[in-house]
């Protein structure tokens, strides 16, 4: 285990831990769960669908019973508190680009424990699995079949759900594992972040929403019990 194995191991225990956290206003978010977004570099809008992460907690929240954070935390890969998260979440239409030494801190954190979820909200495909072949050659996305874990740990699902249609592509599951253990989860042509945004954003109808938190609540939950 490297230098950061600790930190990334106790944001993984946090579950076991949360019942005791007081629940005074100005305590609300200590040691709750948080999802950081990754802010990177290349041109994308790494800040899209404002509104979906603190719905997702919430719904995460109201679904499993484990205390959420109201809000989302903002991380860069030099962040001083990176390894304080365990689940990393990344979004965008554009590109993403990281340099090396950025490759070098996200490999590391990945092989310490934390869990990269990148949601392709439109655009970000290309650069991001140009992104991967830099970061794991040797591992590359693969498809995650349908009797993959991550889809049956919380609700029981046929697989990743198709939330918005765009080229009309079915909605498709990608991968790196590594020594039998998921680290990257990439959903392609579903949405799911679009589909967590407040009703208004889009007016996706309820089954849709719900597909997508249902989703939603598998991807984190399948993080926090699969270090």
């Amino acid at each position: 285990m490297n230098r950061h194995g600790p930190r990334i191991l106790l944001g993984l225990c946090l579950a076991a831990l949360l019942s005791a956290v007081p629940s005074e206003a100005r305590l609300a978010d200590l040691g709750r769960l948080r999802i950081a977004r990754l802010h990177y570099e290349g041109g994308g809008d790494w800040y899209c669908d404002p509104s979906s992460l603190p719905n997702w907690l919430e719904q995460f929240q109201r679904r499993t019973g484990i205390p959420t954070a109201q809000t989302e935390a903002v991380v860069t890969l030099d962040s001083e508190d990176l390894y304080e998260y365990p689940f990393l979440y990344a979004s965008g239409h554009g590109r993403i680009a990281l340099a090396e030494v950025e490759l070098a801190e996200l490999r590391r954190y990945l092989e310490a424990g934390g869990f990269l979820y990148v949601d392709d909200n439109y655009g970000l495909d290309p650069s991001f699995r140009a992104m991967v072949a830099k970061l794991y050659p040797d591992n590359p996305l693969e498809p995650v079949p349908s009797t993959h874990p991550i889809y049956h740990c919380f609700y029981d699902l046929a697989g990743l759900p198709k939330i918005h249609r765009h080229d009309g592509e079915p909605a498709q599951g990608f991968g790196v594992s590594r020594e039998g253990r998921l680290l990257i989860y990439y959903s392609y042509s579903s949405d799911i972040g679009d589909g967590l945004e407040d009703p208004d954003v889009h007016g996706d109808p309820p089954a849709t929403r719900e597909a997508a938190a249902r989703m939603a609540t598998n991807i984190l939950m399948y993080a926090l019990t699969h270090p």
